[in-house]
């Protein structure tokens, strides 16, 4: 049980402590839960993939601008986050078949800033030439002397 003042105050119930070892990260981890029928193993499996759920979301919100949510009922949140996972899965799949160098995000930046480009899009990944022009020389008169 919990024996902190509020802690105790706000929940007085029973908790189960779980202590594991990652073999991957070679870190020991410490759950509470109130969860006392599943084993120990599950309660740390689900941490792991409940951990890998929030950095996935975490990079959603940071690459795919989901900054706040246009709406606050439970479809338009859904509605938002399928179509911004919608759009990392078509620059994935671009990304892959098109054989780009660049990172998703940068892939994300220049779709996002050519949108309305009439030009095939494997070059717009393409490395930009640049031009060089020569002075013309022209019959205008000279407005200063240098």
């Amino acid at each position: 049980m919990l024996n902190g003042h509020y802690a105790a105050k706000y929940y007085p119930e029973k908790m189960r402590r779980i202590k594991y070892f990652d073999q991957e990260t070679q870190k020991t981890l410490v759950f509470l839960t109130n969860n006392f029928y599943i084993e120990a193993t599950e309660v740390a499996q689900l941490y792991k993939h409940r951990w890998k759920i929030e950095l996935f979301f975490k990079w959603i919100k940071q690459h795919l601008k989901i900054k706040s949510f246009w709406g606050q009922s439970e479809n338009a949140v859904k509605t938002q986050v399928w179509i911004a996972i919608s759009v990392y899965v078509l620059v994935a799949i671009a990304k892959k078949r098109l054989a780009l160098k660049q990172s998703l995000y940068e892939v994300l930046q220049i779709l996002s800033i050519s949108i309305f480009e009439k030009m095939p899009i494997n070059q717009l990944f393409q490395p930009t030439q640049l031009q060089y022009f020569k002075e013309q020389n022209d019959n205008q008169l000279k407005l200063f002397d240098l």
